[in-house]
């Protein structure tokens, strides 16, 4: 039997990188997902329709912005009334705005904050009467190695990052007792789309200072967001797992 056997697991921002390869591990593993999408309505149907005809489970993409608290409240409305529960909700939405303290505007701070850690207390808010009802669930918050170390130039999403895990240990604590875990997942340098921008220098100079000498992969967060996602991690609730290859030794 498959890990995630009939499960239905809702992933936000899984149109391209780290939440891509998340879906795709998932549906590998039997589960029924929704997923969001920012903008492309044409590759996340392409998404959808690979990971259907593939792995023979349900996948549907929903266009919604996560760090609306009202889009987000209809977002799982919608899943509920198309999949009828969630069992696992991953909150992987999440932009960067990079610029030093003294040059970063107001509208950089409040727009990295609204994507990355409201969002986070939007759907997790949005999903608790279902994973309460159901006594059980899984929450994985996906933070960064940045969230615990900090990095020049990054103070908003640093700040942003952090929160998720303060967040995640403080819903893991008052929702043990119905079953339901909360946890997040910190990633360390993972190559996507992202950082192909980056140039081969920066790139290198990267991986010079992670002692497995290489970036990660979406599929090395997925393991370990399947890890989380399943009744392998029955007793594991409050952590924060760091996917960075070592960086963080």
């Amino acid at each position: 039997m498959k890990l995630l056997e009939n499960k239905v697991a809702l992933i936000t921002g899984a149109s391209r990188g780290i939440g891509k390869g998340i879906a795709e591990k998932y549906a590998e593993q039997g589960a029924n997902i929704a997923f969001t999408f920012a903008s492309s309505e044409e590759k996340a149907k392409a998404i959808s329709d690979d990971l259907s005809t593939r792995f023979g489970v349900t996948v549907k993409a929903y266009k919604s912005n996560a760090a609306s608290f009202d889009e987000s409240q209809k977002l799982v409305e919608d899943v509920l009334n198309d999949f009828g529960t969630i069992d696992i909700l991953i909150n992987n939405a999440g932009i960067t705005r990079d610029n030093l303290l003294m040059r970063m505007s107001e509208e950089q701070w409040d727009e990295v904050m609204e994507v990355n850690l409201k969002s986070v207390f939007n759907l997790t808010k949005a999903c608790l009467r279902t994973m309460l009802k159901n006594r059980g669930g899984s929450i994985i918050n996906m933070t960064s190695v940045v969230g615990v170390n900090g990095n020049a130039g990054q103070a908003n999403y640093a700040a942003s990052k952090a929160g998720i895990i303060g967040f995640t240990k403080s819903v893991a604590k008052e929702l043990g007792s119905r079953n339901i875990r909360c946890n997040s997942i910190a990633p360390g340098f993972i190559q996507t789309e992202m950082t192909e921008q980056l140039g081969e220098d920066v790139v290198n100079s990267w991986i010079e200072g992670i002692p497995l000498k290489r970036g990660g992969t979406p599929d090395d967060v997925a393991n370990a967001c399947l890890f989380l996602g399943s009744d392998l991690s029955s007793y594991v609730t409050g952590q924060t797992l760091h996917v960075c290859g070592g960086m963080l030794t």
